[in-house]
C-alpha cells in the first residue's frame, strides 16, 4: 500500500513537471541562447582556475601541467609592491563607490526635479555620452589637456606668467586626476539606473506631502530617498564585490603607462599584466584573478550580512 501511494505521487510529479515545461516551453525556448553564451562563456572557463596551481606548459595542457600549488600566489605578496597595489585598489575603488553614490543620487533627483522634460532628457544625454567612449579615446583627450609641450592647461600657466608642470611625472596630482575622469566617464549610467527607480515612485506620496504642507526638501528626505534605498543598497553591495578589481583602461591607458607615476596610478590589474608581459607566467595572472574573485564573494557576503541585520528587506538574499 506504501509503495502504491509513493509510485501515485511520483506519477503525479512527473506529471506535474511535463505539464509546467510544456507551459513554460515557449520562455525556455527564448532564454537558450543566453544559457548557451552563459555555460560557453561563463561556467566552461572556470577549468582554468586549475591554471592558478600549475606552471603551464602549452605542450602539456591545462591537465597536464605540472601542479605547484600556491607557488603562483607569493608573487603578490612577496612583491615590495604588494602594499602599494593592495592599497590604490581598496582605496581607488572605495572612493569611486562613495562618490557615485551621492553624485549619481543627487543628480537623478535634480534631472527628475526639472519641469522641463525634453531639457531633461538633453542634459540625461550628455551625461551619459562618456560613458560609451573607450578609455583610448579619453586617453588622448586628458593628453591634449595635460601634455607638457602642447597641453591646454599648460598653456592657461604660461599665459599667467607661470612654470608649466610636467602632468605625466607628478604622481601626487593624478588621485585627482583618476577620480574626475572615473566620475566623468560614469556617472551618466548610474544616474539613468536611479531615474529609472525613481518613476517607480507613486505621485500620491508627493500630492498627500504637498497638501499637508511639506518643502521640496522635506518630500525628498521623506519620500525619495526612503524609496531609493533598496536601489542603493543593491548597487552598493554589488560595487564592493568588485572592489578588489580595478578598471584597467583607467589606470593603464589614462596615464598613458608612465613608470613614474606607477606609485599612484598601480593597481592589481595593471601589475598582473605588466608581470604577465614581462614573465609569461599564465599561472600567475590566474592565480591573481581568482584571488581577486574570492575577496570579492567574502565582500559580498559580509556586506549583505550586514544589510539583512540592519534592513532585511533590503538585503541580496
Amino acid at each position: 500500500m506504501k509503495q502504491a501511494t509513493m509510485h501515485a505521487g511520483s506519477v503525479r510529479k512527473k506529471d506535474g513537471f511535463v505539464k509546467t515545461f510544456k507551459k513554460n516551453f515557449p520562455l525556455t525556448l527564448m532564454a537558450l541562447p543566453a544559457l548557451v553564451v552563459m555555460i560557453l562563456f561563463r561556467y566552461l572557463p572556470m577549468s582554468g582556475l586549475l591554471l592558478a596551481f600549475k606552471r603551464f606548459s602549452v605542450r602539456k595542457g591545462i591537465f597536464g601541467s605540472e601542479w605547484v600549488g600556491l607557488k603562483n600566489f607569493e608573487f603578490l605578496f612577496q612583491t615590495s609592491d604588494a602594499w602599494i597595489i593592495t592599497r590604490n585598489t581598496i582605496c581607488y575603488n572605495a572612493l569611486f563607490i562613495f562618490l557615485d553614490l551621492v553624485l549619481a543620487v543627487a543628480m537623478a533627483i535634480g534631472l527628475s526635479e526639472l519641469l522641463n522634460k525634453r531639457r531633461a532628457k538633453l542634459y540625461q544625454t550628455i551625461f551619459m555620452a562618456p560613458y560609451f567612449l573607450s578609455w583610448v579615446v579619453v586617453s588622448f583627450m586628458a593628453f591634449s589637456l595635460f601634455s607638457i609641450d602642447d597641453g591646454l592647461f599648460n598653456h592657461l600657466l604660461a599665459y599667467f606668467g607661470m612654470e608649466g608642470v610636467d602632468w605625466y611625472s607628478e604622481p601626487s596630482k593624478w588621485p585627482f586626476i583618476l577620480t574626475f575622469f572615473q566620475i566623468w566617464k560614469t556617472i551618466g549610467y548610474s544616474t539613468v539606473m536611479y531615474i529609472s527607480s525613481l518613476t517607480g515612485i507613486s505621485n500620491d506620496y508627493y500630492e498627500a506631502a504637498i497638501i499637508d504642507g511639506a518643502t521640496k526638501w522635506q518630500q525628498i528626505k521623506s519620500i525619495t530617498l526612503p524609496c531609493l534605498r533598496p536601489m542603493m543598497i543593491v548597487l552598493t553591495i554589488l560595487a564592493i564585490g568588485r572592489i578588489f578589481y580595478a578598471d584597467f583602461g583607467l589606470f593603464f591607458q589614462l596615464p598613458r603607462d608612465s613608470g613614474p607615476l606607477y606609485q599612484a596610478t598601480q593597481v592589481i590589474d595593471t601589475y598582473v599584466y605588466r608581470a604577465l608581459k614581462e614573465t609569461g607566467n599564465v599561472g600567475m595572472a590566474a592565480a591573481a584573478s581568482l584571488y581577486q574573485s574570492i575577496v570579492g564573494f567574502v565582500l559580498v557576503v559580509g556586506a549583505n550580512l550586514v544589510v539583512r541585520r540592519i534592513e532585511p528587506d533590503s538585503a541580496l538574499f
